[in-house]
C-alpha cells in the first residue's frame, strides 16, 4: 500500500474547512481540524503564497484566494483583469489624486475587490481591502456591477443572494430598483451613505463612484474611486472625474477583451 503524503493531507484538510466555512480565524481553523496552530501557520503561509488561501489584515481571517481552482476558470479570469488594469489603476489614481480600487465577477451579482491603490497615508481609509467581497447593495462596486447585469441574469442573481442575505441586505432590496434608477441618471453607482463595509474600514468613513467594467457586452467587474468622505463630496467628485474612471474602465474592458497575444 501506498503511504499518503501527510502534509498534503493536511493542507487539503485546511482547504475543505476554509472553502466549507466562508471566512474563519485561525482559533476556529485549530478547533476545526484539531491541527496546532504552529502548523496551521505554515500550511496556511504556503497557501498564501500560491494564492489559494488569503488573509484578511482588517481581522486576520482565513478565506479561499483567488488562484483557488474553480470549475469556471474564474482564477484564470481575474488573473487577466488585474494583469490589464494595473497600469490603469496607477494612471487614475495618480490624475485625481484618490485611490482606485478594482473588483472582479466572482458569480452571481458579486464581486472581488483584486487590486487597489489605497494607501492610509496618502488618501486616509483603510488600505487592505484585497479579497474584500463589496456589498451588491451598499457598495458603489457592488452596486455599479450589479447595474451593468442582463435584466433577467440580475433577477436570478438576486433572487439567490436573497435567499442567504444578512437582515441589513436584505432590508436594502425594498431600495433597490430605486437606486438602480439613479445610477441609469448619473451614469454611475456610489456608496450608500452610511454603509460601513464591515468594520473594514478605519479613520473616517470613505466615499465612493464606481461604474462597471465591460468587455464586450459582458460585465467583468468594476472601478471605482474611493476616498476620504469628509475631504469630498460624491457630487463634486464626479463633476471633475466620471470622465477619466469611464475612460479607465473601458480601456480595461477593451484591453480584458481582446485576444490574448502568442505565449513566449
Amino acid at each position: 500500500m501506498i503511504k499518503l503524503n501527510r502534509s498534503i493531507e493536511r493542507g487539503l484538510t485546511v482547504l475543505k474547512v476554509i472553502h466549507g466555512s466562508g471566512a474563519i480565524s485561525l482559533a476556529q481553523l485549530a478547533a476545526r481540524t484539531g491541527l496546532p496552530k504552529p502548523t496551521l501557520l505554515r500550511i496556511c503561509a504556503t497557501l498564501e503564497a500560491q494564492r489559494w488561501l488569503s488573509r484578511r489584515k482588517n481581522d486576520g481571517f482565513y478565506q479561499i484566494g483567488t488562484a483557488f481552482p474553480r470549475a469556471d476558470g474564474m482564477p484564470k479570469l481575474v488573473d487577466r483583469l488585474v494583469a490589464v488594469g494595473k497600469t490603469e489603476l496607477v494612471k487614475l489614481s495618480e490624475e485625481t489624486g484618490l485611490a482606485v480600487d478594482l473588483a472582479a465577477h466572482i458569480g452571481g451579482a458579486r464581486t472581488e475587490i483584486v487590486d487597489s491603490t489605497r494607501s492610509f497615508s496618502k488618501h486616509g481609509i483603510f488600505p487592505d481591502v484585497v479579497g474584500f467581497r463589496p456589498s451588491p447593495f451598499h457598495s458603489a462596486l457592488g452596486l455599479a456591477y450589479l447595474k451593468a447585469l442582463p435584466a433577467g441574469e440580475r433577477a436570478r442573481a438576486i433572487e439567490q443572494l436573497a435567499k442567504t442575505l444578512p437582515p441589513r441586505e436584505a432590508l436594502a432590496l425594498a431600495q433597490l430598483p430605486k437606486l438602480l434608477q439613479t445610477i441609469s441618471r448619473q451614469g454611475y453607482a456610489a456608496r450608500v451613505t452610511g454603509h460601513w463595509g464591515r468594520a473594514v474600514d478605519y479613520g473616517a468613513l470613505p466615499g465612493a463612484i464606481a461604474v462597471p467594467i465591460l468587455a464586450g457586452s459582458d460585465p467583468v467587474g468594476a472601478l471605482n474611486l474611493v476616498w476620504n468622505a469628509n475631504d469630498h463630496s460624491v457630487e463634486d467628485v464626479a463633476k471633475r472625474h466620471l470622465g477619466q474612471l469611464l475612460a479607465s474602465a473601458q480601456r480595461i474592458g477593451q484591453a480584458h477583451h481582446a485576444p490574448e497575444g502568442p505565449r513566449a
